[in-house]
């Protein structure tokens, strides 16, 4: 069963190849969806698959990668239909 969680991560973020890495990461947890850019300075994270993966990249976009200073990440479950892989915009 897939599920997906719209994900808004706050701080340093933009600039420090936060949405490669989150797509990395999510390539290797089996998740997919997209990480794109924000006018305000954050990252929208869409991430669905399975609930054990999707879990561990919300866990995971607390830290992004070490560049990153990751203030904030707010998700909420959203229905929508999966993307077939995971995009960056």
């Amino acid at each position: 069963m897939s599920r997906c969680w719209l994900c808004r991560v706050r701080g340093r973020v933009q600039g420090v190849w936060f949405r490669g890495s989150t797509r990395r990461e999510a390539a290797r947890l089996g998740v997919c969806g997209h990480a794109v850019n924000l006018p305000d300075g954050s990252v929208e994270v869409l991430a669905c698959g399975a609930p054990q993966a999707v879990q561990a990249l919300r866990e995971w976009l607390w830290s992004g990668p070490p560049a990153a200073r990751v203030e904030d990440v707010r998700c909420e479950a959203v229905d929508v239909e999966p993307p077939a892989d995971f995009r960056i915009g």
